[in-house]
């Protein structure tokens, strides 16, 4: 199922913040543009459209029309781009758009915000619940969904937040990437993304976490699809093929695009061409000198 809504293109939708971070760290835009090129790459630049904003489109109605998917690649939290948009942005999500959120862009405030992912992605998250700390996760095993189609086990370093805030019995979502979370990762006091007695009792207990994710919304939503991935905090990540695919399978899962048995594959970026991508379109406070 493609082109979900029907205007012979699949059409990504990219709302981003430009950067927050310093030099390949948090890349919204960079990066945002990377996945719109490796999908079109994919599928064809005839077949998908890439739109671009960095912070809320000036006309939504324009930039959304026809949405297969909206990725939020953006400062999360009383940031989040979405927050004074909930029910104008439900209205798109209504029409069985996607919805796929990247690291930051997962968090939003409890309340409207809140209430919204829930129902658009299945899970977000939830300040005092969940937990942001820089851990190398260790992914062995994966579903037979789509969006898990041709990853291979891997490890790799990341701000990799867990302990979300799922529906209720996980009704409609199939974690992506699991990991048990080491010890250390609760090193540090409570706080609204440092720790809670909640999290600490299932990291003591070693209860995998589900760091990726996909949904599939109910009938009111016309089974829309939703994509929630938690890593990405560096943009050098991307030099690792299975965590790229990860990113470029729920992306495209969640526009409704069919994924190949073996993943979406890409040729390895090379240092030098992330830097110049983030040079191009990272922010300036943050090019390298």
């Amino acid at each position: 199922m493609a082109d979900i809504n029907g205007d012979g293109k699949t059409v990504l939708c990219f709302v981003v913040h430009q950067t927050s971070h310093g030099f390949g760290k948090h890349e919204y835009a960079a990066g945002s543009r990377l996945i719109g090129e490796w999908i079109a790459e994919k599928y064809g630049d005839e077949t998908v459209e890439s739109r671009h904003s960095i912070e809320w489109p000036e006309d939504p109605d324009t930039f959304f029309k026809d949405a297969d998917t909206v990725v939020f690649f953006c400062t999360g939290g009383p940031r989040h781009l979405v927050n004074n948009h909930v029910p104008e942005f439900d209205k798109v999500m209504r029409t069985g758009a996607g919805i796929a959120c990247l690291h930051y862009g997962v968090e939003v405030p409890i309340g409207p915000s809140g209430k919204g992912m829930l129902a658009w992605m299945g899970g977000y998250f939830e300040t005092n619940w969940s937990v942001n700390p820089h851990w190398i996760a260790s992914f062995e095993s994966f579903s037979d969904h789509p969006a898990a189609n041709g990853i291979q086990p891997f490890e790799i370093d990341d701000e990799w937040y867990f302990h979300m805030r799922f529906v209720g019995d996980m009704q409609g979502v199939s974690p992506i990437l699991s990991a048990v979370a080491p010890k250390e990762t609760m090193k540090r006091p409570d706080g609204n993304h440092s720790g809670n007695p909640a999290v600490r009792k299932a990291v003591d207990a070693g209860e995998p976490q589900h760091v990726a994710w996909a949904y599939e919304r109910g009938e009111d939503y016309k089974n829309g699809r939703g994509y929630g991935f938690t890593g990405l905090h560096y943009h050098w990540n991307w030099e690792d093929d299975n965590f790229r695919k990860t990113v470029l399978n729920g992306v495209a899962w969640s526009a409704g695009l069919e994924i190949p048995e073996n993943g979406i594959e890409t040729d390895r970026p090379t240092r030098e061409f992330l830097e110049a991508n983030v040079l191009k379109y990272g922010g300036a406070q943050d090019r390298k000198e």
